[in-house]
């Protein structure tokens, strides 16, 4: 089996005249904690749609689990065990975190282990206490946590993560990096974000994308300390 779990060859995005993405090549390894950043329109998220399935690329190929992801929908690829959190959380706000959880597990047709994934993630993420409480009337954070769950709960051997961090108190941020962390040890994991006290949280392995291709990746003491990094981030000119 190889090593890699995902991996990417010459993937570009068009639209129209305009490259999102521009021949970008990627490879992640299995049980790794990657972290993809740059600034604003560097095409971090077409990519990370073009992984999940949401976008289908122009050009290329994204492979995962030697399965070609645009010939799968959504449901599909999240079957093949790939776990997806975007940036807005998708829950039933009349419901409680019990009850969305169970929702989240339909596919999971023994109750008793139904059940027992439930507890299970509710307490390694920490939540158990809020497994009564209706989503609607819960906090930003809080509510970031229940959806990090629902993807947990099905047990994806992949987990995407969208900017996770995004909203949340410095508490929280300090809680989510220890989760992220503790969820390596089971899961490969790929976090999107541009919060960079959040990425030296938890990162190790970082890809930068810049102009719709790959500026640099590499460890993350390394690529912070990068000065083509520093001047993308800055605005600074530069020729990938």
């Amino acid at each position: 089996m190889s090593d890699y779990i995902l991996h990417a060859d010459g993937v570009a995005m068009h639209f129209g005249g305009v490259k999102a993405l521009d021949g970008v090549d990627f490879r992640l390894r299995r049980g790794e904690l990657r972290c993809l950043i740059g600034p604003n329109g560097a095409g971090k998220t077409t990519f990370f749609r073009c992984l999940t399935g949401t976008q289908k690329p122009t050009f290329g190929k994204i492979t995962f689990r030697n399965e070609n992801v645009a010939l799968h929908q959504r449901h599909e690829i999240a079957r093949l065990g790939m776990g997806i959190k975007t940036q807005i959380p998708s829950l039933f706000d009349g419901l409680s975190v019990y009850e969305n959880l169970w929702l989240s597990l339909r596919d999971t047709h023994d109750q008793t282990l139904r059940k027992r994934r439930i507890d299970e993630v509710l307490n390694r993420l920490g939540i158990a206490d809020l497994h009564p409480c209706i989503l609607g009337q819960m906090a930003h954070g809080q509510r970031q946590l229940v959806e990090l769950a629902m993807v947990v709960a099905s047990n994806p051997e992949l987990v995407l993560l969208d900017e996770p961090a995004a909203g949340m108190t410095s508490a929280e941020v300090e809680k989510l990096a220890d989760i992220i962390r503790e969820l390596n040890t089971t899961h490969t994991v790929v976090v999107v974000e541009h919060d960079m006290a959040f990425i030296r949280a938890i990162a190790d392995q970082v890809t930068v994308f810049h102009q719709g291709r790959i500026l640099t990746e590499g460890h993350v003491s390394d690529v912070l300390s990068d000065s083509r990094v520093r001047d993308v981030y800055l605005g600074k000119k530069h020729d990938a």
